[in-house]
């Protein structure tokens, strides 16, 4: 199974990127993912579907650590086809 998840950690902070903000990043660009996404609003993240929930956890844990007071997110079987990817 293929999963695509999308997150983003606040507090916002539009001057200077917050330390939970670049925990998260650091988090899921070190995981065996597909496809890594990150933006000021908002970030993506696929794979397999072991990967994507380990990297979850990781993030989860490790931006709460580093000062999120609120992580909001979403998960997505995606399906994979012979024409590209489609989500469920």
């Amino acid at each position: 199974m293929r999963l695509r998840v999308e997150f983003t950690t606040e507090p916002f902070d539009l001057e200077e990127a917050p330390a939970h903000a670049v925990v998260a990043r650091e988090v899921v660009e070190a995981a065996e993912l597909d496809e890594v996404d990150v933006g000021p609003f908002g970030n993506t993240a696929a794979g397999d579907a072991d990967a994507v929930l380990t990297a979850v956890d990781a993030l989860l844990r490790r931006s709460l650590e580093a000062g999120a007071t609120r992580i909001s997110l979403q998960v997505n079987v995606v399906e994979e086809s012979a024409g590209g990817e489609g989500e469920r």
